[in-house]
């Protein structure tokens, strides 16, 4: 007996339903897109239990003949290609022939069709066909799928919630409704209508329904083209962004696709318009020859393989950059400066007799520019300078730099992932070893002491001052309003007075967050939220992660949550991007805990409420900066890891006046 054979037509479906068919939303993508191949302009879904009991699609399309419905269940078998010149000119969005076989081996699966006279009924279970008959039908066609996975329940444990299928079957018809606005969609779930489009053609009507009205109206079209490619649609303006890259869409010959190069220079578009870390909205149409794109790479047809993708890349980049600079946005400075200038700028900064201190601080050029740190300019809403003249007045100092008195003073609970060991830190006593605590503001900590021998007990006795973690700092002034300098008896200090509050404010911050203060500010007028269903869907997992620190969403319509309070340490004025952002994190990361949660929301709140770049300190709010830092579990590093001071030791000072001469020369030859 021969050792190779052939397998079962219907194991050999069940083998390729794996990669065709991973979850309910493959199905929904995979009987859709016939339904769009079929030029439908009506497409009804409905779905139950998301999916896994009943999925039904519903098209007015062109109906398949009776001869043809049983061969549309064979692998392989399609009206799409004919030989291998039209597989590489694929105009449509099917053509593998794997869609309904692979369906029908997991499933019970009824279809309905007629090309405008009588209709045929085939139901086919398991991958057999068990029943074929005339049926009266309208033109069309409709695909019932009952029991996904029932003959294979080894696959439903690789399922998720009930609502992140559902969450992944919406996104998938709001994809497909973006690339064919031309087609009017709905989707059911329960009874309950999820998505509906109008199919009148208009582009930014589907994004509004998909997206809301308030983002729509936030999105300017873009329209560039070359010899090769033309790239058409909406982008989102800068102050538009959300915190993922989930909600670019790119579609290429009306079929969504994923490439990391495509939205890199979509994001590249923008320039330094976008803040770190977020993304815009933008839903791109590419068209291009079929011949310069390879669509035969993978089962889910999303991944694509495309010829010229530079020129394409340049394109897209162009085209978001123009269109942007049309919004009298904020230019770049750098662009506005002559090109030598820059060069010189440049020049002077490389030329700087820096390289001992660098070496040993890692200083870079664009360091020593008194612009807003990156990590900044992030994280926080620019507020405009204040005057050098006057002096500010205490309410204009830094906020808040003492802990409020209604904040108890427990244990903290979350931890700070971002307390990094460093040199500073190793200044104690070698003979004792510290082993550091969680304590909150303004309490002690008590170090563990290390056995020692009776020779170095008696060494310890000796009355001698023990290292100090963190130096004692003389205020000395402020620098463009951005940094503060100070001494103490071992050299020269710059403080980042942004990171330095930060820092500070995080301490008070994680305490009081990880409290859970029942306090809270009732709201005169409500925030109203508008998401799209996907997001909905996903945030109806999380309400009570974004209860724990304070943030209470209630239903306010299908795609809306309305809130009534914030918490009181909310920043005046910024309560709705505080709470957008929080809800931002949860979307972004699924999984994410409520410690892990708090700890972002202390981090946010921390940077928020911080000094500002351009933000002059008279000295008594200085001093108290440097004081309350000072008492810091960890003054060395702002939450998000930027270093809080820099250190220049005497021999630093010597090195850059050129005090300290090389080895081969001799005193006599230089003055002092």
């Amino acid at each position: 007996m021969t050792k190779i054979h052939e397998l079962a037509s219907v194991l050999a479906d069940q083998i390729a339903a794996g990669e065709v068919v991973e979850r309910p939303a493959s199905v929904v993508k995979e009987l859709v897109e016939n339904a769009v191949d079929a030029h439908s302009t009506q497409i009804d879904i409905t779905v139950e239990e998301a999916g896994l009991k009943l999925i039904t699609v519903v098209d007015d399309g062109d109906g398949i003949a009776d001869e043809d419905t049983e061969m549309a269940f064979k692998r392989h078998a399609t009206s799409k290609i004919t030989d291998r010149r039209d597989l590489f000119r694929i105009k449509s969005l099917g053509f593998r022939g794997e869609a309904l076989p692979s369906i029908a081996s997991v499933a019970d699966v009824t279809l309905t069709t007629s090309t405008g006279g009588v209709g045929t009924l085939i139901h086919n279970v398991g991958g057999v066909i068990q029943e074929h008959t005339a049926a009266a039908a309208r033109k069309g066609t409709t695909v019932t799928v009952r029991d996904l996975f029932g003959n294979v329940p080894a696959r439903l444990k690789y399922l998720k919630s009930p609502a992140t299928e559902l969450a992944r079957i919406t996104d998938i018809v709001n994809r497909l409704a973006l690339s064919y606005p031309n087609v009017a969609f709905s989707l059911v779930h329960n009874g309950r209508e999820l998505t509906r489009t109008t199919g009148r053609g208009d582009l930014q009507q589907v994004i509004a329904g998909i997206y809301g009205v308030q983002s729509a109206r936030k999105m300017v079209a873009v329209n560039g083209k070359n010899p090769d490619f033309q790239v058409k649609g909406y982008v989102s303006l800068p102050e538009l962004t959300r915190a993922s890259r989930q909600y670019i869409s790119l579609l290429l010959n009306g079929r969504y696709i994923h490439n990391f190069q495509l939205s890199k220079a979509l994001i590249a578009g923008y320039g330094s318009k976008l803040m770190v870390g977020r993304y815009p909205l933008a839903v791109l149409d590419i068209t291009m020859d079929p011949l310069l794109v390879d669509v035969n790479v993978h089962p889910t047809k999303q991944e694509v393989r495309i010829s010229q993708e530079p020129e394409l890349t340049q394109l897209i980049q162009e085209t978001v950059f123009k269109r942007l600079s049309q919004e009298n946005l904020i230019p770049d400075v750098f662009d506005e400066m002559p090109a030598k200038k820059r060069e010189a700028r440049t020049t002077d900064q490389l030329t700087m007799a820096l390289n001992d201190v660098s070496a040993k601080y890692d200083m870079s050029a664009q360091h020593t520019q008194s612009v807003t740190p990156p990590a900044e300019s992030a994280a926080s809403t620019p507020t405009p300078a204040q005057p050098t003249t006057p002096k500010p007045t205490p309410a204009a100092g830094p906020q808040p730099l003492q802990t409020p008195e209604e904040v108890p003073v427990e244990p903290v609970v979350i931890h700070d992932k971002h307390d990094f060991g460093l040199p500073a830190a190793q200044a104690f006593d070698a003979k004792y070893q510290t082993e550091q605590v969680a304590a909150p503001l303004g309490r002690s900590v008590t170090p563990v002491a290390t056995p020692i021998s009776d020779a170095e007990s008696a060494a310890v006795t000796a009355p001698t001052p023990p290292a100090q973690r963190f130096p004692q700092l003389r205020y000395l002034g402020q620098v463009h309003g951005t940094y503060l300098l100070a001494e103490a008896d071992d050299g020269l200090y710059l403080i980042d007075q942004h990171a330095a509050q930060e820092r500070v404010n995080y301490e008070f911050y994680r305490q009081a967050i990880g409290e859970v203060s029942d306090d809270e500010q009732k709201l005169l007028v409500p925030i109203v939220l508008d998401y799209p269903t996907t997001d909905v869907l996903e945030l109806t997992n999380h309400l009570e992660t974004l209860a724990s620190v304070g943030i209470h969403l209630e239903s306010f319509g299908p795609n809306s949550f309305i809130v009534h309070e914030h918490p009181t340490w909310f920043k005046a004025g910024q309560e709705t991007d505080t709470i957008k952002e929080m809800i931002d994190w949860v979307l972004k990361d699924g999984k994410i805990s409520v410690a892990a949660f708090r700890e972002k929301t202390a981090i946010m709140m921390s940077c928020k409420r911080a000094i500002k770049a351009n933000h002059h300190l008279d000295d008594q709010q200085a001093r108290a900066l440097l004081k309350k830092l000072a008492t810091a579990e960890n003054p060395f590093n702002c939450p998000h890891g930027r270093p809080v001071l820099v250190h220049f030791t005497d021999q630093d000072l010597e090195k850059l006046f050129k005090r300290i001469q090389d080895p081969h020369h001799s005193g006599d030859d230089w003055g002092e």
